[in-house]
């Protein structure tokens, strides 16, 4: 049977986390066997004692505690060290990814066409309407990573990039921060790996919600996406 591993990155989610530890555990995968490892960045909220309760009940969720607070990225990249799965999935703690998806996520990898597969936004599923200014930063990135990298990708930012877990294992990730997503972007497609989109389902949060990304965000990930360029 083969295995897909899940990292959950997770800061200050007190009022999800419990949730979506819960969907990525009852989603559906027939012929798989789930790894969840869940990343707690040093949460100061109620989150930590929600994942210690949840370490002590079930003893096939890994939780790693950071001492204090460092970023998405670095916590992708210290959930990479535990992947002991042939797959791998980034699953957002927030819920606005919705773990049903990861069936259609594997296919394109399963049946041998694909080494990543994204989860697009942009492709037609339904999604809660977005935030105009996100929404326009997502397109200006989208086109410049086009131009960059010559491809054609329609959601370079999306959480959902499911990996034959020896590519992510591969890519030597260094950003502690949102800019992780364009650094991923940009090192498959420096490795011309295999990449598939497919249409996910996305709830996307308010930032009244505890959405967190900022227009600085933004800035720093058009950068990331010429740094690793040239």
């Amino acid at each position: 049977m083969k295995t897909l591993s899940v990292i959950i990155p997770v800061y200050n989610e007190e009022k999800t986390i419990a949730e979506a530890v819960k969907a990525v555990s009852k989603s559906r995968l027939p012929g798989f066997k789930k790894q969840i490892i869940v990343v707690d960045d040093g949460s100061t909220d109620g989150t930590t004692a929600i994942l210690k309760k949840i370490a002590r009940s079930d003893k096939n969720i890994r939780v790693i505690f950071m001492e204090k607070n460092s970023g998405k990225g670095r916590s992708v990249r210290e959930g990479i060290k535990y992947i002991k799965g042939d797959y791998a999935v980034i699953q957002d703690a927030d819920l606005e990814y919705d773990p049903g998806d990861y069936a259609g996520l594997l296919a394109p990898i399963t049946a041998g066409r694909a080494d990543v597969v994204f989860g697009s936004r942009f492709m037609g599923n339904a999604h809660r309407s977005f935030l105009f200014w996100n929404y326009v930063a997502n397109k200006i990135l989208n086109m410049t990573v086009n131009i960059l990298y010559n491809t054609l990708l329609t959601d370079m930012e999306t959480c959902y990039k499911m990996f034959r877990a020896e590519v992510l294992l591969g890519l030597n990730l260094k950003s502690d921060g949102f800019e992780i997503e364009p650094e991923i972007t940009a090192k498959i497609l420096k490795k011309h790996c295999r990449i598939y989109e497919v249409p996910v389902n996305f709830y996307g949060r308010g930032y009244s919600e505890g959405k967190k990304i900022r227009a600085a965000d933004g800035f720093r990930a058009l950068w990331a996406l010429i740094r690793y360029r040239f």
